[in-house]
């Protein structure tokens, strides 16, 4: 059987492996079942991305919308590789899973413009269903309304072309797109549980998500939330291509 790609963006370990493990649990696969990349040190796959199933890509602490001048050379590097790749998996509507950086990353590819103006602050929000997101199969059956975990500086300032809306919310208009019928994006983490989130706070403490001071308040918050829509609708991702 051919596996999935995962592909990831985050230069910590600790992050990068807990985002991982969490892809793989709540995506209901092993090991054995995928080829993990990490980008931030290995070169990206070679074209012919039908070999795989699907490809899944996780966040970064990379934002599309910084200037050019101010990228360093691996943001670069990760922003040309994927424009490439991003022209490959639209024109074939090749099976594609995109979270939080990887929905700016496809956003850009197919031409809406990031910034700041709908960011959102590291924890949980409600998100709900357009009329199209309640007739997509991963969601078929699922609560319109949700919540889901989020941590973002830029967002889509609108729906990219050829894009159809699947989920919004009140801070954030487009939580989750589809392009042609198997590339979707999603602002929100839908890999994301309490334990994972705890791992990046610790993590990007002082990276500009949030004040450093609050950390602790914001594990306090965070290890509230109860996200399985997000998660179920990974697990459905994966399993309507795998078979």
């Amino acid at each position: 059987m051919r596996p999935y790609l995962i592909l990831q963006l985050r230069p910590e370990d600790r992050a990068s492996d807990s985002e991982f493990e969490a892809f793989l649990e709540y995506g209901g696969l092993h090991h054995t079942e995928v080829v993990r990349i990490r980008l931030d040190r290995e070169p990206f796959p070679e074209p012919g991305l039908d070999r795989f199933l699907g490809t899944i890509v996780g966040g970064s602490p990379f934002e599309v919308s910084t200037p050019e001048s101010e990228k360093g050379e691996q943001q670069r590097r990760i922003e040309a590789g994927f424009a490439t790749l991003l022209e490959e998996v639209v024109e074939a509507d090749l099976p594609f899973l995109g979270a939080c950086s990887g929905c700016g990353l496809l956003g850009s590819h197919c031409g809406a413009s990031l910034s700041g103006r709908h960011s959102e602050p590291v924890g949980g929000t409600d998100v709900t269903l357009t009329p199209w997101g309640r007739d997509d199969p991963l969601f078929e059956g699922l609560p319109g309304r949700f919540r889901a975990l989020v941590g973002h500086k830029e967002a889509c300032d609108h729906l990219p072309d050829g894009a159809v809306l699947l989920a919004t919310s009140e801070r954030c208009p487009v939580q989750m797109f589809r392009i042609k019928d198997n590339v979707y994006a999603t602002q929100f983490h839908p890999e994301a549980d309490p334990k994972g989130f705890i791992v990046r706070i610790e993590t990007y403490r002082g990276h500009g998500y949030f004040p450093a001071e609050q950390a602790d308040e914001l594990i306090r918050a965070v290890s509230k939330e109860h996200t399985p829509v997000p998660r179920a609708m990974l697990a459905r991702f994966v399993s309507r291509y795998r078979t």
